[in-house]
């Protein structure tokens, strides 16, 4: 039997991307879904889209983080707001995208626990590239290796055609999931997108 695909969308720079993917497998599982994770690059989406980030929005970035803070309580997960936000991903996406494609995505888990970690728990300033190498090694990667995987110029073309691919879908922000062709954006409509797994 067919497992029904859940696409998500995501970048590491966000931290409703992060309560997501928190969320996702179990409600996946539970659904007899199959989680496909597409990273992007939301910077691009934004550019592409005319949005922007809440944290450029002073009243709305407060709003937002207490949010953020109530929903991670309610999860049961940590998460710290980091101090460097907002960063620049397209390294760490491209590593990603690197993961996938590459090593068949054996490790691509891995990476992203390593990297939501980092961002969203540890605080680290996942912007600074050594700071990456110290995170990918204690993770038990090769930085080296894996950081010029990153830099192949068909995983530079795969981040940007799925991010356009997104863009095209109707894709303005993170994290986005599509259950066929329902949108869903933000982590805090899981309910909506538990439902319309049920109704398939």
């Amino acid at each position: 039997m067919t497992r029904k695909p859940v696409e998500f969308y995501f970048d590491f720079g966000s931290p409703a991307t992060y309560l997501a993917w928190t969320q996702l497998p179990a409600l996946c599982q539970q659904a007899g879904a199959e989680l496909v994770h597409k990273p992007m690059l939301l910077g691009g989406v934004f550019q592409a889209t005319g949005n922007r980030s809440p944290a450029e929005v002073p009243a709305k970035s407060r709003y937002i983080r207490r949010d953020l803070e109530l929903y991670a309580a309610r999860y049961g997960v940590p998460m710290r707001f980091n101090p460097h936000f907002p960063i620049n991903t397209l390294l760490l996406m491209r590593g990603a995208t690197a993961m996938q494609m590459l090593d068949g995505g054996a490790r691509f888990g891995d990476y992203c626990r390593a990297m939501f970690q980092a961002m969203w728990v540890d605080e680290k300033n996942m912007g600074d590239a050594a700071v990456v190498g110290a995170v990918l090694h204690a993770a038990g990667f090769d930085p080296a290796e894996l950081l010029a995987q990153a830099g192949q110029q068909p995983v530079k073309d795969r981040l940007k055609a799925v991010t356009e691919e997104a863009v095209a879908r109707g894709v303005f922000g993170a994290p986005t999931m599509f259950v066929g062709q329902q949108m869903f954006w933000g982590q805090d409509r899981l309910d909506w997108l538990r439902e319309a797994l049920a109704q398939r």
